[in-house]
C-alpha cells in the first residue's frame, strides 16, 4: 500500500524515505598513519610475544653491526663450543634445560599451524554467536619420545572429549599415539603426544631386590624410560591377555622382585598351575606350597590362604590396618596362572563352589592382613570371572577386540589410550596398567625372563620341597 498524506482533505502519495550511508573521506596521509601504527603496533605485540627468539636475533645484529663479523663468529663458536661440553659433561641437565625448552617452542609454532584445523576436524571447537572457538594452547614441554601439550578448553568441555578424539588427532598431529589426561586445573587438558617408542626393545631380568619394597616392586619399563613399580601392598593384582601375550613376563617379574623376600623369609609364595605346571613348574623350588594337577588340592589352598586372611584380620582388628611381613608371619601371594580353569571351565560344582567362595574371602580380606592374590587369565568376560571387580590392579596386555580393553581396564579406558587390541604380537610383555582410582592408564613393558633366568632364580633363592 502506497503511503499517502492529507493535506486540506487531498491525498497526496509519499515517497519512500531513502537513507543513505554517509561517506567520511580522509586525507591520504592519515590513511597511510592509522596503518603504520597498526603495523608497528602487530611487530610490537610480535616481538614481546616471541621474545625468547627475538631478543638474541637482535643481540647477533648488535655485536655484527658494532663489533664485525668476528666478534660475531668468535661468540657463536663459544656458544657452540659450551653447550657441546655441557652436553657430554652433563647431559640430563643439558636436556631438561637446555635442549627440551628450545625444541618446546620450535613444536608450539609446529603444532599453532595445525591447531585449528585439528580442533574442527576432531569436532573440539565450539560455534557460538556466529564465532568458532576453539581450545587454546597454553604450553609445550618436550620429553625423551613425547610433547606434553597444556590446552585450555572452552568452557562445557571435558577431558574425556579430548580422549574420544585422540585417534584423529594422533593422525592429524603425524604421532603414534595421543593421551588426554586432566590438567592441572579444571579448565585445562594434558594431550601427550607419543612420538617415539622406547618399550620396542625386550626389557631384560631386573635387579632382584635384597629386602622388597612392598609398596615399590621393580617390574619392568614405563613409557618414559622410568623402572616401573607395582605397588602390591593393599590390592590383588590381575592380569589379562591372549595367548602370547606375556602373561608369563609379568608373574615371572613380579616372583622375581619377591624373590629376595622368599630367601629371607618375609615372603611365601603359594602356586596355583591348572595346566599341570607348564608355566610355574620350572620355578617350583620358589614356592612354599604348590598345586598343579589335582584341582581339589588347589581348591583347599584357596581355603587356607582364606583362612589364614580371616586368622591375621580377628587377630589385628584395633591394632593396625596393614599387615607387616615378618618371618612369623610372612607376605602370602597366591600365583595363578590361568584362573579361568578355576573359576568357569572347571566341570566339578562342588569344587568350583568351593573355589569362588575361598577366593572371594581372599580377595575381599586378604588385601590388608598380608594375603595377596597375583591372577592371570586370558578370557575377560563376567562369567568367566565374576570377582573381576575385587582386583584393584588390572594390567591388560595384548587382547582380541577393542571391546574387552573397556572389560578388562574399566569403561573408558581405550578412549584413554588403553590400546590393548593394537599391540603387535611381536611384541609380548607389552601392556597397559590402570590403578584403583587413577583415570589414566599407564603403558609399561614387563621384563622377560627365560627359562634358564628362572632356574637360576629359583635355585639361587628358592629352598622350598
Amino acid at each position: 500500500m502506497p503511503l499517502i498524506n492529507i493535506i486540506r482533505g487531498e491525498t497526496i502519495p509519499v515517497a519512500p524515505l531513502n537513507v543513505r550511508t554517509p561517506v567520511v573521506k580522509f586525507p591520504i596521509w592519515a590513511v597511510v598513519v592509522w596503518e603504520t601504527v597498526k603495523a608497528l603496533a602487530w611487530l610490537t605485540t610480535t616481538y614481546v610475544r616471541h621474545w625468547y627468539a627475538t631478543l638474541p636475533v637482535t643481540g647477533l645484529i648488535w655485536l655484527y653491526a658494532v663489533h664485525g663479523w668476528q666478534t660475531l663468529a668468535a661468540l657463536v663458536g663459544g656458544i657452540a663450543v659450551a653447550s657441546t661440553g655441557w652436553a657430554f659433561g652433563h647431559r640430563p641437565t643439558w636436556l631438561r634445560f637446555g635442549w627440551w625448552p628450545i625444541l618446546a617452542k620450535a613444536r608450539r609454532l609446529l603444532y599453532r599451524r595445525r591447531w585449528m584445523a585439528a580442533m574442527v576436524t576432531a569436532n573440539l571447537s565450539i560455534s557460538y554467536d556466529k564465532r568458532t572457538i576453539i581450545p587454546q594452547i597454553r604450553r609445550v614441554r618436550c620429553r625423551a619420545d613425547c610433547d606434553e601439550v597444556l590446552v585450555r578448553m572452552v568452557t562445557g568441555q571435558i577431558p574425556d572429549d579430548f580422549a574420544k578424539a585422540s585417534e584423529r588427532l594422533a593422525h592429524t598431529f603425524g604421532v603414534r599415539q595421543v593421551k588426554a589426561m586432566p590438567g592441572p586445573t579444571y579448565a585445562t587438558v594434558v594431550l601427550v603426544l607419543m612420538r617415539g617408542d622406547s618399550l620396542h626393545e625386550t626389557v631384560e631380568p631386573l635387579p632382584v631386590p635384597y629386602r622388597p619394597d612392598y609398596t615399590s616392586l621393580p617390574i619392568g619399563v614405563q613409557e618414559d624410560g622410568e623402572t616401573y613399580r607395582l605397588r602390591l601392598f593393599g590390592t590383588q593384582v590381575l592380569i589379562v591377555g591372549a595367548t602370547g601375550s606375556g602373561k608369563g613376563s609379568v608373574i615371572w617379574s613380579i616372583v622375581r622382585a619377591l624373590a629376595g623376600g622368599v630367601e629371607a623369609g618375609l615372603v611365601e609364595l603359594w602356586g596355583l598351575d591348572p595346566k599341570g605346571g607348564m608355566e610355574l613348574g620350572i620355578g617350583r623350588p620358589l614356592f612354599a606350597r604348590f598345586a598343579s594337577r589335582d584341582f581339589a588340592e588347589m581348591a583347599a589352598l584357596i581355603e587356607r590362604a582364606a583362612q589364614v586372611a580371616q586368622e591375621r584380620a580377628a587377630r589385628l582388628a584395633g591394632h593396625t590396618r596393614q599387615h607387616l611381613p615378618t618371618p612369623g608371619e610372612p607376605l602370602i601371594v597366591l600365583v595363578v596362572d590361568e584362573l579361568a580353569n578355576l573359576t568357569a571351565y572347571l566341570t566339578e560344582r562342588q569344587l568350583k563352589d568351593r573355589i569362588k567362595a575361598a577366593l572371594g574371602i581372599v580377595l575381599t580380606q586378604g588385601r590388608a592382613v598380608g594375603v595377596h592374590v597375583v591372577a592371570a587369565i586370558q578370557d575377560p568376560r563376567k562369567e568367566v570371572l565374576p570377582a573381576r571387580g575385587l582386583f584393584p590392579t588390572r594390567i591388560g596386555l595384548r587382547l582380541s577386540e577393542p571391546a574387552e580393553v573397556d572389560m578388562v581396564l574399566g569403561d573408558g579406558m581405550r578412549d584413554r589410550g588403553a590400546l590393548c587390541d593394537r599391540i603387535p604380537q611381536t611384541q609380548p610383555g607389552i601392556g597397559y596398567v590402570v590403578l584403583e582410582g587413577d583415570p589414566t592408564p599407564m603403558r609399561v613393558r614387563l621384563s622377560y625372563c627365560d627359562d634358564d633366568t628362572v632356574r637360576d632364580m629359583a635355585k639361587t633363592y628358592g629352598g622350598a620341597v
